[in-house]
């Protein structure tokens, strides 16, 4: 009987020290626990969405919306320009777009604007200016109007259109 006692005494004895060993290791997690607060989540998301905002559109290999805007405004820049050349001259002047090499030209200037390689480009204008398949022209009158049109420019989902009113020959760039 004394091995049986001797071996339950040491069971019991194993038992205090297991759970003696458990209830301070349970204590000493808890309050040596790590945890993340509210606060530095949001602090590491807010700065995982600033860097994705400059670097994911560096890495997309399209056009940026600043590089899209900023064509639209060259083009409505030009078409102010001839506008205000037709005035000036008493004549007609004309932009000539190149919708395949998306580039455009303001004769008697020989000199090339070019937009954005990845840019789609579409022109609707009067049947009598287009010069080509993929290429028409927007006419100013000495009196500052128009044959109206319109050229779209397009990355994605992003566009601007770029108006020209037939009767006034307003310029205005629409998103």
């Amino acid at each position: 009987m004394t091995s049986c006692g001797g071996e339950r005494s040491a069971w019991r004895e194993n038992q205090r020290w297991c759970r003696a060993h458990f209830h301070r290791s349970h204590r000493r997690g808890a309050s040596a626990a790590t945890g993340v607060t509210l606060l530095e989540l949001l602090i590491v998301l807010s700065i995982m969405a600033f860097v994705a905002t400059i670097v994911l559109p560096m890495l997309g290999g399209g056009v940026s919306t600043s590089e899209l805007k900023s064509a639209a405004r060259e083009l409505a820049a030009g078409l102010r320009y001839a506008r205000g050349q037709a005035i000036v001259q008493r004549g007609d002047a004309l932009l000539v777009l190149d919708v395949a090499a998306r580039t455009f030209t303001l004769p008697p200037d020989a000199r090339v604007h070019r937009l954005p390689e990845k840019l789609e480009v579409k022109l609707f204008t009067a049947q009598r200016d287009l010069v080509g398949e993929n290429v028409g022209a927007i006419r100013f009158f000495p009196d500052g109007g128009s044959n109206g049109g319109r050229i779209t420019l397009a990355a994605g989902e992003r566009k601007y259109d770029v108006d020209v009113d037939w009767l006034t020959g307003r310029v205005t760039i629409l998103e």
